[in-house]
């Protein structure tokens, strides 16, 4: 008699394959799915959707405690969803998952996360995809994310996404029982007020740091940072389409042609 093959899961993110997020989505999946991780070699936060196509890319095993743990890849993201669905898994993923990402991708954030781009490639692939991303830069405790996140997957197997849509996630940083249930949420627009600290390196040349708060964000459990504030699990649906539709008969009255 056949054994039921069990669901295909493919791990990345954008902290890099030796993220301690990555390692607990790794745990949390490797009994009930069949596992493989594909992830960037380093930490590659905040490049968006970029893809690399001026180098070559680089693959090599990765292997922790003496045992093979993945494929990590001298690329972006994306480039790892490509080059796994692509070249280097012998079959299709049932499904993509991006993250346990240290720091929430909310708001204008979700533009330029690597972790949601890579759920956006997955979704780009037709293949059920989400981001996972944990609220806090400090001290992280990924047990609760990791939980929901099979718990998330196990139900979208079943259930399925829209064509062209995948779910960015983002889980308080507060103990489980505090967190006060599930919101499905919008994306936020909350902008940061950014920084740039001038320093000196010791050859006198001038060199910045970015950094930046964000201000007016949304408090209402409609908008994913406000859910999150309010210890809520935040899932918004994300669609990759950027048509902006409710303009489009406005700029054809424009009469360029």
């Amino acid at each position: 008699m056949n054994k039921k093959k069990k669901p295909f899961v493919m791990l990345t993110n954008d902290d890099g394959i030796a993220s301690p997020g990555l390692l607990a989505l790794r745990q949390s999946f490797k009994h009930q799915y069949e596992v493989v991780i594909v992830a960037p070699a380093t930490e590659m936060s905040a490049v968006g959707h970029a893809i690399t196509l001026s180098d070559p890319l680089r693959v090599f095993d990765y292997s922790r405690n003496g045992e093979f743990y993945g494929y990590a890849v001298k690329g972006t993201p994306a480039d790892c969803v490509k080059i796994g669905y692509w070249a280097i898994l012998k079959r299709k993923p049932d499904i993509v998952i991006s993250g346990i990402n240290i720091g929430p991708n909310t708001g204008i954030n979700t533009i330029y996360s690597g972790t949601v781009s890579a759920a956006t490639e997955g979704a780009i692939l037709g293949v059920p995809s989400f981001a996972i991303s944990l609220g806090t830069f400090h001290n992280p405790d990924f047990t609760y994310a990791a939980k929901f996140a099979r718990k998330l997957a196990d139900m979208l197997l079943k259930k399925g996404l829209p064509k062209d849509v995948f779910l960015n996630v983002n889980i308080p940083a507060c103990q489980e029982k505090k967190i006060r249930g599930v919101a499905i949420t919008r994306q936020g627009s909350a902008l940061y007020r950014e920084d740039f600290d001038k320093r000196i390196d010791p050859h006198g040349r001038t060199y910045y740091w970015l950094t930046g708060q964000k201000l007016n964000k949304e408090s209402s459990i409609e908008y994913d940072d406000g859910a999150i504030d309010q210890n809520m699990v935040s899932i918004t649906p994300i669609h990759y389409d950027l048509t902006c539709y409710d303009f489009l008969e406005p700029l054809r009255a424009w009469k360029l042609s």
